[in-house]
């Protein structure tokens, strides 16, 4: 596993060599989902220390003795939130990449209120329009952009996206990007380990990847 980090980490460094972009400025999100706490600690130990989960229970389970235990891990939240669940996903993580209605996001902002905690907001951006998936149609994420950040004052700080499987996400990725440019936006999350170089190469900032780091579990 910690070859694996050590090789994704390679491949980072050369595509963003390869756009003349400083490797530094990439962030890799190992995304630990369906693994345990066992399987995360030698990517913990060999210094790794920003993950991404997609459900807010299953982070709860292992999460909090791991932060205890790694104080400085930076957990996003990359699978689609629940507004009852917004206070529980407050709680535990740092980063919350798929805020994507205007419900979620003023259920947000009152519980940031009530908690006296924030997380950084990246806005999910549905590139693809694909019905069976989260995230805010292109043609609406400017107005929702401005309704986080000048009427709720949530710290918006990135945009995500997650292609079609089955198309290339060169187009999708692009677009990503101009959405972020357009919003004055530096975070771009986007790429997953079937594509995070080609992310990388259209202005990614943050990749995701998990199975290329911790393999498939078995049963999934």
């Amino acid at each position: 596993m910690t070859s694996n980090l050590a090789e994704i980490n390679k491949k980072i460094a050369t595509a963003a060599q390869a756009s003349d972009r400083n490797p530094n400025d990439i962030t890799l999100v190992a995304v630990s989902k369906v693994h345990v706490a066992e399987t995360i600690k030698p990517v913990l130990d060999a210094g790794h220390r920003v993950f991404g989960e997609n459900r807010v229970q299953e982070a709860a389970e292992k999460w909090p003795a791991l932060k205890d235990a790694y104080s400085d891990v930076e957990l996003h939240l990359i699978g689609p939130l629940q507004t009852n669940k917004v206070r529980q996903a407050v709680q535990l993580f740092d980063v919350i990449e798929t805020v994507d209605r205007p419900k979620l996001a003023r259920t947000l902002a009152r519980i940031f209120e009530e908690e006296g905690k924030t997380c950084d907001i990246y806005i999910q951006v549905n590139t693809g329009h694909e019905s069976q998936k989260a995230g805010i149609p292109p043609e609406e994420v400017d107005t929702f952009i401005k309704l986080c950040r000048n009427e709720l004052k949530l710290p918006v700080k990135g945009v995500m996206c997650i292609p079609p499987f089955d198309e290339d996400p060169t187009d999708h990725f692009k677009l990503l990007k101009s959405i972020a440019d357009r919003n004055n936006i530096k975070v771009v999350s986007m790429g997953m380990s079937g594509d995070f170089e080609k992310a990388i190469e259209h202005g990614a900032t943050h990749v995701r990847v998990g199975t290329a780091i911790f393999g498939t579990r078995p049963g999934y």
